[in-house]
C-alpha cells in the first residue's frame, strides 16, 4: 500500500524535470515577420545614406543582420535559464541595472552622441544600458509582486514603495538624458503593478501624481519644451523645431493606400532624418501605404496579446512570476511600439525611441530578441506545469493498476 505515494512522488519529480524542450511557434513566426519587415525596411531606409557615408548601399542590412544573429544567440543562452533562478538574482540584477547606469554617467567611461550619455564601449561596441537596465528593473519588479503581493493587494505603501524605486531609475534615466526610455520603463513598471493586483483607487492617485510630474519634467528642459511645441504645430517652422514630423507626415501622407512601391520612398532621400531608425515606421508607410500600416500594426498586436496569453497560461500553472515576465514583455512592447507609432504620426511628442524589432537599433534588436527568448522560457516552463501534474497522475494510476494485478495474481496462486 505504501509503494502507490513513493510512485506518484517519482512519476511527479519525474514530469517536472521532464527534458522536452517546448516552443512557442506562433510567437516564433510572429516576432520572425517583424523582424524580417524590419530588414527589408532597414534596408530600404538607409540605402542612400549608406551609399553616401561608405559606397556600401547595404552596410545597415548587413549589420543589422549581424545584430538580429547576435540577439537570436541572446534569445537562445536566455532561454536555457530558469525563472526561477532570475527570480533569485532579481535584487543582484537590480543593483547590476543601477550600477550601468552610473557608470555611463562617468566621464570618459560613458560615451555621448549628440549630447547625451548613454552608451558604455565594450569591445569595440556601443552597449546602450538603458535597454539592458529596463530588463533587470522590470525582473525586479515582477519578484516584488510575487514576494509581496498581500501588501500590493491591500495596502497604498504596498504598491508606492516599488514606485519609488521606479522613480529613481527614471530620474537616473533622465540624467543621460533619455526621457523615452524613461517614459517606458515608468509607464511598463505600474502597468505591471497593476496587474498585479494593485488596488484600483491607490493606481489612479499615483497615475495622476505620475501624469502630473511628467508634464513638469517636460516643461524643465527647453529642448523638450521645443519639441513639445513643435509637435503641436509642426507647420509653424516645418524648417527647424517642426522639420522632422513635417517630413515624416509627408511620407505618411504620400503613401495613400497602396503605397508608392518598395525602394521609392522620396522622403528618405535626405529629407526624413533618422528615417532607418526612430522614423522608420513613417518610410513603410509611404512605400507600402496604409496596407503596409495595417499589417505592421497587425502584426505587434498579435505579438502583445501573446505574451499576455502565455501570461494568463503561466498564471493557471501556478508561476506567478514567470506570468509577471511575459506580462511584462507584452507592456513593454506594446507601449514602446504605441509611442514610436505615434510619434511617427504627430499624435505624440519626439521621443527618441526605435520600433521594436524593426527600428535599425543594435542594443534595442539584440536586447528585445533576448526578452524574446525569456517569453518562450516562460511557455516551456507552463506547459511543462501544465502537463506535468497530469502526467503524474497516469503514471500513478498506471502504478496502482499494475500493483492491484499482481496482488491479484498473488492472492490465485495462494488460493
Amino acid at each position: 500500500m505504501s509503494s502507490a505515494p513513493r510512485t506518484a512522488t517519482t512519476a511527479g519529480r519525474t514530469a517536472g524535470r521532464s527534458s522536452t524542450v517546448r516552443l512557442d511557434t506562433v510567437t516564433i513566426a510572429l516576432v520572425l515577420a517583424i523582424v524580417l519587415m524590419g530588414l527589408v525596411m532597414v534596408t530600404s531606409a538607409s540605402i542612400s545614406i549608406a551609399t553616401k557615408e561608405t559606397g556600401n548601399p547595404f552596410l545597415y542590412l548587413e549589420r543589422q543582420l549581424m545584430l538580429a544573429l547576435m540577439g537570436i544567440v541572446g534569445a537562445a543562452a536566455v532561454f536555457c535559464v530558469r525563472t526561477e533562478l532570475l527570480e533569485k538574482l532579481a535584487l543582484p540584477l537590480l543593483a547590476t541595472a543601477a550600477v550601468l547606469l552610473l557608470l555611463v554617467l562617468v566621464p570618459g567611461i560613458g560615451h555621448s552622441v549628440n549630447g547625451s550619455r548613454r552608451w558604455l564601449r565594450l569591445a569595440g561596441f556601443n552597449l546602450q544600458v538603458s535597454e539592458v537596465a529596463r530588463v533587470l528593473v522590470l525582473l525586479f519588479i515582477a519578484s516584488y509582486a510575487v514576494r509581496r503581493e498581500n501588501a500590493l493587494r491591500e495596502t497604498f505603501g504596498g504598491l508606492l514603495k516599488p514606485l519609488g524605486l521606479l522613480l529613481v531609475f527614471f530620474l537616473l534615466l533622465l540624467l543621460e538624458p533619455d526621457f523615452g526610455a524613461a517614459t517606458v520603463l515608468f509607464a511598463t513598471g505600474f502597468g505591471l503593478l497593476f496587474l498585479a493586483g494593485a488596488r484600483l483607487r491607490d493606481v489612479a492617485v499615483l497615475a495622476a501624481c505620475g501624469a502630473a510630474m511628467l508634464a513638469v519634467v517636460a516643461m524643465s528642459s527647453s529642448y523638450r519644451v521645443r519639441r513639445l511645441t513643435a509637435f503641436l504645430d509642426p507647420w509653424a517652422d516645418p524648417f527647424n523645431s517642426g522639420f522632422q514630423l513635417t517630413q515624416s507626415l509627408i511620407a505618411i501622407g504620400r503613401g495613400e493606400w497602396f503605397g508608392v512601391g518598395l525602394g521609392e520612398s522620396v522622403q528618405k532621400l535626405f529629407y526624413l532624418p533618422e528615417a532607418h531608425t526612430d522614423f522608420l515606421f513613417a518610410v513603410l508607410a509611404e512605400e507600402f501605404g496604409l496596407v503596409g500600416v495595417v499589417v505592421t500594426l497587425g502584426l505587434f498586436l498579435a505579438l502583445v496579446w501573446r505574451a499576455f496569453w502565455i501570461a494568463r497560461l503561466a498564471e493557471g500553472a501556478g508561476l506567478k512570476f514567470a506570468s509577471y515576465l511575459a506580462a511584462g514583455f507584452g507592456l513593454w512592447l506594446g507601449i514602446q511600439a504605441f509611442i514610436n507609432i505615434g510619434v511617427n504620426m504627430g499624435v505624440l511628442p519626439t521621443k527618441g525611441l526605435t520600433l521594436p524589432l524593426m527600428s535599425y537599433g543594435r542594443s534595442s534588436l539584440i536586447v528585445t530578441l533576448a526578452w524574446t527568448g525569456m517569453l518562450l522560457r516562460v511557455y516551456h516552463e507552463a506547459m511543462q506545469a501544465a502537463r506535468g501534474p497530469a502526467a503524474a497522475s497516469r503514471r500513478a494510476g498506471n502504478s496502482r493498476r499494475v500493483a492491484g494485478d499482481e496482488s491479484d495474481a498473488g492472492a490465485e496462486v495462494a488460493a
